[in-house]
């Protein structure tokens, strides 16, 4: 029969190691010594967005060589949307008729999921107000009291 299952890293680190041999915790990757350039892969309007977030990104830290797959992803997902709207724009109208009757023009889709997509990569890297509470292990400030700022600072 199967033992109990391994403990999580991070559960370890709070208890300590029951033999008092220190814990190990996960490599870090190696911070690069500038930020890494965009992948040749990308479109125009990807490379556009890489340029936009990746420098603030490995400003922060939050950028190394193993993380240029899933910003390359962030950025194409939001060169989609982004090509997805501008066709959207120059539609006549958001439906399309079929044999079934009326039903949102395709493009309506494509552009929603590349959003969705965007988001999801883009927490990865704090690019929404929830992914950056994540990164910092953070709790959402406290609404501003009444009497904030009644005894001076």
């Amino acid at each position: 029969m199967p033992g109990p299952p391994p403990e999580h890293p991070r559960l370890r680190l709070l208890r300590g190691s029951p033999g008092k041999r220190p814990v190990r915790s996960p490599p870090e990757p190696k911070q690069a010594d500038s930020c890494p350039e965009s992948p040749a892969r990308l479109s125009d309007y990807a490379k556009e967005e890489w340029e936009a977030v990746a420098p603030e990104l490995f400003r922060l830290g939050l950028l190394t060589m193993l993380d240029v797959s899933t910003l390359a992803a962030y950025c194409s997902a939001m060169a989609r949307w982004r090509t997805a709207e501008q066709a959207i724009e120059r539609l006549d109208s958001l439906t399309i008729t079929t044999k079934s009757g009326q039903r949102p023009h395709p493009l309506v889709r494509i552009a929603s999921q590349a959003a969705n997509d965007a988001l999801k990569f883009g927490a990865q890297f704090g690019l929404t107000p929830t992914g950056r509470l994540r990164l910092a292990g953070m709790t959402p400030p406290a609404p501003p009291s009444k009497f904030d700022g009644l005894l001076g600072q």
